[in-house]
């Protein structure tokens, strides 16, 4: 009994508690229960409860000491530490402190100072060390009653870490147990999927625990803690935290922030002037795409959403849903499938190629000149809706646009030069596509030669009643334009014209009674190479669709953007 008091008298000096009132987390099963559901208790303490699970932090190259005292001998012994950020060096020591109180059997405690000196200076008996990244435990049968020291050191950078410790490993069993094949099997591999199987772990269906699997996904590496892959994603999370208001901005931060600088003063009358970027801002991270789910008690997952031919690590740990507590199955990792080499179309120069796209599919074009040339003309014309854009010559990228409509982009050439194109589908749905790349002159091509802006521009000050003037630009080469109307509803709007209308179909397709005109125009300036027309006889009041064709000397045609005009109403 006075052996047992001692240690409690020695544990309450070395942590500097202070107070005789406050009881040491030992077994007993009412005040386990208590302790573990009042977490405060142990909040940035330096006593390690007996069967809870604790959570702490290391900075680094600073030690952090724990204690606590086994009361009787030959009591089993387990403590499991759980690296987090980095690898940790840990040791446990069992404490040689004096039995009885010194004074020649007086009973008297020597003073507390002594005591104390005696704890700091005496390094104790060495039970167990290691160092590393892996769960690792020290388990003892039977140890001796005494007061024990855990230590702990990160030497690589600050970490989290976590602690297990329990005089009654049999009955407590705080981690899931493995199943005898520990490992996660890859049973099915697609280009956007893998499907992973493995074997449950005995404590949910023979020991009656809740336990629920939690699967881990990146592209790193995999991870040997629960803990482990949860730091990785809170630091990925927070880097696009908040700084602190005390933090100096800096324009960039505003910019980071979604903020547009302005040059109105604000930062100069708040006195924040500093040009110094915070290293932890100077440049956004490559996204680890690291993703965590928890399926419940289900031992088979299909992971989805996958990039094809791309290395992916996978990592399952059971969790007793209890406790939090954690355990690691043996991680795999797979490369997803390739794309599907798809047929390349060769385009020929000079000739236009009708394209079709699934949704949200891919084509690859290859245009190959014949002959040395110094330029390529690249005529893309989207049917429907807008599509990817991507051009390489011999590997190397030239472009990559968003097309809607049609575009036409010059591109430097170079002899024996080889073009890849590629283009991508729209999510809405299927596109059509003409494609045309040549090497010769605009006089000599299919396709009509068009200005940079293909807008209708309509003069409002001119409509009346029954006509509107409207004016559009031309180029130096001599082109046939018609122009075309098209009484709608008042409601009609750009996305119900471009949900109808296939921008690709030429005035062929058009009513002759929509037709208002056709004529010739060019000119050797371009500052000058614009045309007016006024459209007469309309109703009042009325809405109309106007369409601009500019027809090529081989007969395709391209649309310039439509235009909605409304006559006036009163006159």
């Amino acid at each position: 009994m006075r052996q047992r008091k001692g240690w409690s008298l020695v544990l309450l000096v070395v942590l500097g508690l202070g107070s005789l009132a406050q009881k040491l987390p030992t077994r007993d099963e009412g005040l386990f229960q208590m302790q573990i559901r009042d977490k405060s208790l142990f909040h940035d303490s330096s006593v390690i409860p007996d069967g809870a699970e604790i959570s702490g932090y290391l900075f680094r190259d600073t030690p952090k000491r724990y204690y606590f005292v086994v009361e009787e001998d030959n009591t089993p012994l387990s403590v499991t530490v759980t690296p987090c950020d980095a690898p940790l060096e840990w040791k446990l020591t069992l404490q040689e402190l004096p039995e009885e109180s010194s004074g020649e059997g007086s009973g008297e405690p020597e003073p507390l100072d002594q005591q104390k000196q005696q704890v700091t200076v005496d390094e104790g008996t060495e039970l167990f060390t290691y160092k590393g990244n892996d769960v690792e435990s020290y388990v003892a049968t039977s140890t001796p009653s005494g007061l024990y020291q855990l230590e702990l050191l990160s030497t690589e950078k600050d970490s989290n870490f976590k602690v297990y410790t329990t005089t009654t490993p049999e009955s407590d069993q705080p981690y899931p147990e493995l199943p005898y094949d520990p490992r996660v099997d890859v049973t099915a591999l697609g280009r956007t999927t893998v499907t992973l199987a493995w074997k449950p772990t005995p404590t949910g269906f023979l020991m009656g625990q809740p336990v629920q699997y939690c699967v881990v996904i990146n592209k790193e590496h995999n991870f040997k803690s629960m803990c482990a892959a949860e730091a990785k994603i809170s630091a990925d999370d927070a880097f696009m935290l908040a700084p602190k208001p005390v933090r100096d901005f800096s324009p960039f931060d505003f910019v980071h922030f979604g903020f547009v600088p302005s040059d109105n003063g604000f930062g100069k009358e708040r006195g924040l002037t500093s040009n110094k970027i915070s290293r932890a801002y100077l440049a956004k991270p490559k996204a680890s795409d690291i993703q965590k789910v928890c399926i419940g008690n289900k031992n088979i997952y299909t992971v989805s959403d996958l990039k094809p031919d791309t290395q992916y690590y996978f990592d399952v740990f059971a969790v007793n849903s209890a406790t939090n507590t954690s355990t690691a199955y043996v991680g795999t990792f797979a490369r997803t499938k390739e794309e599907a080499r798809q047929k390349t179309l060769e385009l020929k120069d000079g000739k236009v190629s009708d394209v079709f796209i699934k949704r949200k599919g891919t084509k690859f074009l290859r245009f190959a000149p014949v002959s040395s040339h110094q330029r390529v003309t690249l005529f893309v014309h989207s049917c429907l809706d807008a599509v990817q854009v991507q051009v390489r010559r011999d590997g190397k990228l030239l472009l990559s646009q968003n097309v809607e409509g049609v575009r036409q982009f010059q591109l430097r050439g170079k002899p024996k030069a080889k073009y890849q194109i590629r283009l991508r589908g729209s999510r809405k749905g299927a596109s059509t596509l003409k494609v045309l790349a040549t090497t010769r002159p605009s006089s000599k091509q299919p396709f009509p030669s068009l200005p940079e802006d293909t807008r209708i521009k309509a003069f409002d000050k001119l409509r009346t009643c029954s006509s509107v003037t409207v004016a559009w630009l031309g180029t130096q080469d001599r082109n046939k334009y018609c122009i075309y109307r098209k009484e709608v509803a008042d409601s009609y709007g750009e996305e119900q014209r471009r949900r109808e209308q296939n921008q690709c179909a030429g005035p062929e397709t058009r009513r002759k009674s929509e037709k208002v005109l056709c004529k010739y125009f060019h000119s050797p300036n371009l500052q000058k190479a614009v045309t007016t027309e006024t459209i007469t006889g309309l109703e009042p009041g009325k809405t109309y669709l106007l369409d601009v064709y500019v027809v090529g000397h081989s007969g395709h045609s391209v649309r310039y953007q439509s235009k909605l005009v409304k006559t006036r109403k009163y006159c």
